[in-house]
């Protein structure tokens, strides 16, 4: 096993790959986090507080869920916005299908983890009126495009293993989920990401190849329960994804596989036929206290000028209103953020990854505006010259 994740790796960096490219601008936003619950608002920031936490040091303290008015005002401004085709941008929401179900957990007096899918809504003691909806509504516009992050976004069989060794980490685990937060993920890494475990040693974190196809199983299917159709992208909580995590996720329809900020790699298809992209803007005003529009417009623009898609990381957190206003700041910056492209661009186009899959695969896609007709040629690139045209 070990030797085969190290060749996977390998494989990766260092044999060339045939990448694609565009002749137009394109731009994707993908977003992860949607539907997940964090800190329970007012009610559970002055109880954990009352425990002793002392909670505001970090944004990420003050994560809740978002609002249907938080959906429904982004769901707004992107219809506001329009590409050389007429065509709105679209946002691509990564889901968590499953949150902690709190009164079971309290039931079973902590000892065991228990989920509630989110298609049966948010978890008591939360309250979300009309969120689903608001999700729905979106989609229907046009204007959001859902797809699979995970069935958790922590490693389930990590966090177990912290409660049943007892101490301060399983303190903490059971005063979060008395007042339903299930963690604050900066102050315990220790619970890691769905399909990794950073308490085992290197070479073993990631899960085994049947326990990550029951959870990508479990996922699909609470997928297709909350939205009737079944998830064709994927972004791996964390951004931690294997050979296995991938080859699961062909197995259940997956075609693309989102990958982290970094240095935005061409397109490609790996031995699984997945269409592998990568982030490259980081628009995250919540969260990066070094954030400006111009430096994400820079970004945008290294990856027209390499050919390569831009494409946008803004986690939902920045959408969040309750806590914090993180949601009005977000819209004005990425108001500003997509008039620019729009006027710095005429033949600019707005895509989501299914779109991307089929420019690849195909040579063009289809949308409600008609055939988009986009040149796409392929070039042979590895990891270590692309990071130098990127950096130069």
């Amino acid at each position: 096993m070990r030797l085969m994740r190290k060749l996977w790796q390998r494989g990766r960096d260092l044999l060339p790959t045939a990448g694609f490219h565009f002749d137009r601008p394109l731009i994707l936003l993908q977003s992860d986090d949607w539907g997940r619950v964090g800190l329970c608002d007012q009610e559970g920031l002055q109880q954990l507080r009352l425990a002793g936490l002392v909670l505001g040091e970090n944004p990420y303290d003050l994560y809740t869920l978002e609002t249907a008015e938080d959906v429904g005002a982004l769901r707004a401004l992107l219809k506001r916005h329009h590409d050389s085709n007429g065509r709105s941008p679209i946002m691509g929401m990564n889901f968590i299908v499953a949150n902690l179900d709190f009164a079971k957990v309290r039931a079973d007096d902590f000892r065991q983890i228990h989920l509630l899918p989110l298609a049966e809504g948010p978890p008591q003691p939360w309250n979300r009126p009309g969120l689903l909806e608001s999700y729905r509504q979106g989609i229907a516009d046009g204007v959001f495009a859902p797809a699979l992050h995970g069935r958790t976004h922590f490693c389930s069989s990590a966090m177990q293993r912290e409660l049943a060794r007892g101490g301060e980490r399983a303190d903490l685990i059971r005063t979060l989920w008395q007042v339903g937060t299930p963690y604050i993920h900066w102050r315990m890494p220790w619970i890691g990401y769905e399909y990794w475990d950073p308490s085992l040693p290197a070479h073993d974190r990631f899960l085994s190849p049947g326990d990550q196809a029951a959870s990508i199983g479990y996922a699909v299917g609470e997928f297709a329960k909350l939205f009737a159709t079944l998830p064709h992208s994927a972004c791996a909580p964390g951004y931690r994804a294997d050979e296995n995590t991938h080859r699961a996720w062909a197995q259940h329809g997956i075609r693309v596989a989102q990958n982290g900020p970094g240095v935005p790699l061409p397109p490609h298809f790996d031995r699984h036929q997945i269409l592998n992209v990568s982030r490259a803007v980081e628009f995250e005003p919540g969260t990066d206290k070094e954030f400006s529009v111009e430096k994400c417009l820079r970004q945008a623009e290294t990856c027209f000028d390499l050919r390569v898609p831009a494409i946008v990381s803004v986690h939902s957190i920045n959408f969040h209103s309750t806590l914090l206003d993180f949601r009005n700041r977000t819209l004005s910056v990425l108001d500003e953020f997509l008039s620019a492209l729009e006027s710095r661009h005429p033949d600019l186009l707005y895509l989501h990854d299914e779109d991307l899959y089929q420019l690849a695969s195909q040579g063009y896609c289809h949308s409600q505006q008609g055939t988009l007709a986009v040149n796409v040629t392929t070039a042979n690139f590895t990891r270590a010259q692309f990071a130098k045209k990127w950096n130069a």
